[in-house]
């Protein structure tokens, strides 16, 4: 039933709050609601934050929203943050508010000779009910401000009604009102619920790499390729991290399947010393959980976690559920997978791709035997200092065993995040980060142009953030795209610029800050010599001392996040016009912190443009100036409302601008 006081459309909400909206500790996330009533009486609202013990957080008062348009009528929203991870709730209150509409009414009367003294009346006796909440707790300033400074003023009949009107409209009585409403009629919507996870689930910069790859070399002798392993890829670990990257991401580490093995650029014809595909999981020397025996032991790999860990960085390991033919689970388990009409086993297909050295599992012969035994594998590699999983291809297996497993873990380690690596349609990417997926890789490496930046920046930080939270890639083992082919050094730092500063997520896959550029043919977003197929042998030490390596603006980048609490946030993300269809702005505030990013999204020529401010959502007063400090090029500048700026792709197509209020 509706209350005494209508509240409805509450939001964040996610599926009529049967599901918890995202939220991380020490992040502002907003509430909202259409609160109205009947008749010209004005009514209050406010939040109010249920932690996860069931203690009740200080209400906070939600403000009326400046109506853009009929959607946004009688809307109200207050910015909470939740100071714990676990579980939350929060309520939307409303209520009569006989205070606000005597200022409103009085205001009109008293001005208009109407009802002077019945107003005046009417107000001290207000007051005077203000003044008995208080009890216990009540404020000596408080209680002077009512008797001395209102109380008094309205039963002063001797003094003109316009300065007894203003003592009662004063700032100081106000405020004092406003901390201490009278409550009638009182309506409580809720609670709903929301999840606070670690800080880790909204803000980090993540780097993939293959282990095979680092410290792999090519025998002078036999001119085969030496794989790397733990202990080879432990050493890339410090540079990772001077890098300024917080989680180090690993593709598969297990032992790879022989069976319709894949050679170099997925062709059908391996040669005998060929690697295959870390993602065909399985062979005679084990399955999902064990270690590829070139990569090193078990032990090996619970040194590199260690290594990891001194060093600052989070391992991410891939769970990719998916098999080999000769996985152990194939023969052990062959209700695990498709059995087509001739007896054979379905492998993976995405028609017109054939995946023959890949069989999918089927969850609907024996889910419970199938979940239970995926649940052992997550939870043997948390055992192992694993605390985020990156999911593959999570859309391919039903959504209701995901909401299992993931509540599985959350129930004792609810620490464990989960990155789902789900690139399909909206309903499933939404719903999989709506039941529990901590973060999702999204559409950005997609998204070059203005208008679809713009808009691309506004759905995640706005639309969808109660259920997603991105992670913008700038490349994957996968993903090259022509942006990159062919926009040349720009090109990679524009999209590092633009991930880096437009998402609190971001991810570097190894090889970017080399600028690996070249398809495997025109037209595909696949690498040439994918390091999918083969080992990629890098020198990256050669790369930076001749100055061919992106890594030193990929470390200011990522020390520029680490600096500011605004770019640690989703949802405080506001787009600028500029009059450039090749120039971007937004802005992102969290306190006294602002920071202002331009970026030039041509990465071929040099483009110049105005830039318009919303001073209002800088938090600066309408017409102010203001000093700004380029964390890139380290110039300064006095900047207002409107701006010139010109930025050059070939010397650097990107301000990060900090604010200076007062300077």
């Amino acid at each position: 039933m509706v209350g005494r006081i209508p509240v409805i459309d509450v939001m964040p909400l996610v599926d009529n709050g049967r599901l918890p909206a995202k939220a991380a500790v020490g992040e502002p996330f907003p509430v909202s609601a259409t609160v109205f009533r009947e008749g010209h009486d004005r009514l209050g609202a406010e939040v109010v934050l249920i932690a996860p013990d069931g203690t009740r957080r200080p209400p906070v008062r939600l403000q009326p929203q400046v109506a853009a348009d009929r959607h946004s009528v009688d809307r109200y929203s207050a910015w909470v943050v939740p100071d714990l991870p676990g579980p939350w709730s929060f309520e939307v209150q409303a209520w009569s508010d006989p205070i606000a509409t005597w200022q409103h009414d009085a205001g009109i009367k008293i001005r208009a000779e109407v009802d002077v003294e019945l107003m005046f009346l009417e107000g001290r006796l207000l007051l005077e009910r203000v003044l008995k909440s208080l009890g216990t707790a009540k404020s000596r300033a408080a209680e002077r401000t009512i008797v001395e400074g209102a109380i008094e003023a309205a039963g002063d009949t001797s003094r003109p009604a316009e300065a007894r009107l203003a003592q009662l409209e004063s700032p100081e009585l106000s405020a004092v009102l406003l901390a201490h409403p009278i409550r009638e009629l009182l309506t409580v919507e809720g609670p709903f619920p929301a999840f606070a996870d670690r800080p880790r689930a909204l803000f980090g910069s993540w780097y993939e790499f293959f282990p095979r790859s680092e410290g792999a070399y090519r025998d002078a002798k036999s001119e085969k390729v030496v794989s790397g392993t733990f202990a080879t890829a432990a050493k890339r670990l410090e540079a990772v991290a001077a890098m300024g990257f917080d989680v180090i991401y690993l593709p598969p580490i297990h032992p790879i399947g022989e069976v319709n093995r894949k050679g170099p650029n997925n062709t059908l014809t391996p040669g005998p010393d060929d690697p295959g595909s870390p993602w065909a999981i399985g062979s005679k020397d084990g399955g999902h959980d064990a270690v590829h025996p070139d990569l090193g032991t078990l032990a090996d790999f619970d040194a590199f976690v260690a290594r990891a860990t001194s060093l600052g960085l989070e391992v991410a390991l891939d769970l990719a559920l998916q098999c080999a033919p000769d996985h152990p689970w194939v023969a052990a388990h062959p209700e695990w997978f498709t059995t087509r009409a001739d007896g054979t086993i379905a492998f993976a297909e995405n028609p017109p791709k054939k995946y023959q050295d890949i069989y999918p599992l089927n969850f609907d012969n024996d889910p419970e035997g199938l979940a239970q035994e995926v649940l052992r594998v997550v939870r043997h590699w948390m055992a192992h200092g694993v605390r985020i999983f990156r999911v593959d291809n999570p859309h391919t297996k039903p959504v209701q065993f995901w909401q299992w497993l993931l509540a599985q873990v959350r129930a004792t380690d609810p620490d464990v995040l989960f990155l789902s690596e789900a690139f399909t349609k909206p309903p499933m990417m939404q719903t999989l980060g709506s039941i529990g997926f901590h973060q999702s890789y999204t559409y950005f490496t997609w998204r070059t142009a203005k208008g679809e930046v713009e808009d691309y920046l506004r759905e995640v930080a706005t639309e969808s953030a109660h259920r997603i939270r991105p992670n913008f890639f700038v490349n994957t083992p996968d993903i090259l795209h022509e942006f990159l082919q062919y926009g040349g050094p720009g090109a990679f730092k524009i999209r590092a610029a633009l991930a880096a500063l437009g998402s609190p997520s971001w991810g570097v896959y190894a090889g970017y800050e080399l600028f690996e550029h070249v398809a495997v043919r025109p037209g595909s977003e696949e690498y040439l010599d994918s390091e999918k197929y083969q080992v990629r042998i890098r020198d990256w030490e050669a790369a930076e001392a001749e100055g061919r390596s992106l890594a030193p603006y990929l470390t200011l980048l990522n020390d520029v996040r680490r600096r500011h609490p605004a770019l640690q946030q989703l949802r405080n993300l506001v787009i600028h016009p500029t009059d450039d269809e090749g120039i971007v702005c937004f802005s992102k505030t969290a306190g006294a912190d602002r920071v202002i990013v331009v970026i030039n999204l041509d990465p071929h020529v040099a483009r110049d443009t105005m830039v318009h401010l919303d001073l209002a959502a800088l938090g600066l007063p309408p017409g102010s100036t203001f000093a700004v400090h380029d964390e890139i090029s380290g110039s300064d500048w006095r900047w207002g409302v409107d701006n010139y700026v010109r930025l050059d792709p070939r010397e650097e197509p990107a301000h990060v601008l900090t604010v200076k209020v007062g300077q």
